[in-house]
C-alpha cells in the first residue's frame, strides 16, 4: 500500500504576524513529500512513526467524540492500517519550517475523514475556514495550537493568501522567471527549532505594550506591504519592503534567529546582498532569504547550504 503524496509548504510572509491577523501567503514545495506506507519490513523510522500515528488516531478519536460536527473519521479502518504497519514516509525534515506535521494531517483527512471537503469541488471561502478549522484542531495534536495553515496549503497544493483570518482564498502568483536571477531561497542553520517554546516566547513578548506596538506599526504594516507586492510582481517594492522587514525581526525577534546568525542576517542588511527572515516559528531549521542576485548571495553565503525555491 502507498497513499497519494502530500508536499511541504513556504510560508513566505506572515509568520507570527497571522496570529495578529497580518497578511500572509504560503506556498506548496514541492521539494519535500510524505505518504501513507505499509512495508514488509518497516526500518526503525518507519516503527516510530507507527507509534506515533496509534498515539494520533487515539487523539482523532477523541476529537470527534468531543466535536462530532466538525468532523468525522472511519476510525476503525484507520486503526485497522496501523495495526498493519502503516507510518508516514515522508522526506520533509521534521522542526525546519517546511510543514512536516501539515502534510501528515492532509495524508490522514484525505484517506480516513467522511464525508470530507474533496480538492476537486467548488472551493467557497466556507469550506476552506471549514478545512482550516479541521487542520487546525488535527495539527493541535502536533503543537499545541495550530492554524491549520499547513495542512491546508498541503492538502490542497495551491498558494493560499490569508487577508485575515476570517478571510482566505487560493491565490495566483506571478509565475517564475527561468534563469532569472532574483530568487527566494531557504538556508539551512544545521539544527532543528521546535515551534511551541517559539511561539511561547511570541505570547510572552505579546504582554508588552511596546512589542504589540511594533508587531502593527512595523512588522504587520511591512508583512502586507511584501504580500501585495509578491503577488503584483513588483519586485523592486518587495526587496525594499524585505529589507525593512528583515530588519524588524533581527531588532524584535532575537531569540527565534538562532544566534550564529545575528552577525550574517546583519551583513545582508548592510550589504544589500541577500535579506533574511523567518521560515514559520524560527529557533532553527530554515531561515528564508530573498536576493536580487542569487550569484551574490551565493559567494557570501558560501559555507552555507542553499536552496533555491523561486525565480523572480
Amino acid at each position: 500500500m502507498k497513499g497519494p503524496l502530500f508536499y511541504s509548504k513556504i510560508l513566505l510572509f506572515g509568520e507570527y504576524g497571522i496570529i495578529k491577523d497580518s497578511k500572509g501567503l504560503s506556498i506548496p514545495y514541492n521539494f519535500y513529500n510524505g505518504a501513507l506506507k505499509v512495508d514488509e519490513d518497516p526500518s526503525e523510522a518507519a516503527i516510530a512513526s507507527n507509534k506515533s500515528l496509534r498515539r494520533f488516531a487515539d487523539y482523532l478519536n477523541e476529537l470527534q467524540k468531543n466535536n462530532p460536527e466538525l468532523v468525522q473519521f472511519d476510525i476503525t479502518a484507520l486503526n485497522a492500517d496501523i495495526e498493519k504497519g502503516m507510518y508516514f514516509d515522508s522526506t520533509i525534515p521534521q522542526g525546519y519550517g517546511v510543514g512536516s506535521s501539515g502534510a501528515l494531517v492532509a495524508a490522514i483527512y484525505d484517506k480516513y475523514a467522511t464525508g470530507k471537503i474533496t480538492v476537486l469541488e467548488n472551493l467557497t471561502r466556507e469550506k476552506l475556514l471549514k478545512l482550516k478549522k479541521v487542520f487546525g484542531e488535527m495539527e493541535s495534536f502536533f503543537h499545541g495550537k495550530s492554524s491549520g495553515l499547513d495542512p491546508l496549503n498541503s492538502y490542497l497544493s495551491i498558494p493560499i493568501l490569508i487577508n485575515s483570518k476570517d478571510n482566505i482564498e487560493p491565490a495566483g502568483i506571478p509565475s517564475q522567471t527561468e534563469n532569472g536571477q532574483g530568487a527566494v531561497f531557504l538556508l539551512d542553520s544545521g539544527s532543528t527549532g521546535e515551534t511551541g517554546p517559539m511561539v511561547g516566547i511570541f505570547m510572552e513578548n505579546m504582554k508588552q505594550e511596546g512589542f504589540r506596538q511594533m508587531l502593527k506599526e512595523q512588522f504587520v504594516k511591512h508583512t502586507d506591504a511584501c504580500v501585495d507586492d509578491f503577488l503584483k510582481g513588483d519586485v523592486k517594492s518587495l526587496f525594499s519592503n524585505v529589507k525593512r522587514l528583515s530588519h524588524v525581526v533581527l531588532d524584535n525577534f532575537k531569540p527565534m534567529i538562532p544566534a550564529q546568525f545575528h552577525k550574517l542576517w546583519k551583513h545582508g542588511i548592510d550589504t544589500n546582498d541577500y535579506y533574511l527572515k523567518l521560515c514559520g516559528s524560527g529557533g532553527g531549521g530554515y531561515i528564508l532569504g530573498f536576493t536580487e542576485d542569487i550569484e551574490k548571495a551565493r559567494k557570501a553565503l558560501k559555507d552555507y547550504k542553499l536552496e533555491v525555491v523561486y525565480n523572480f
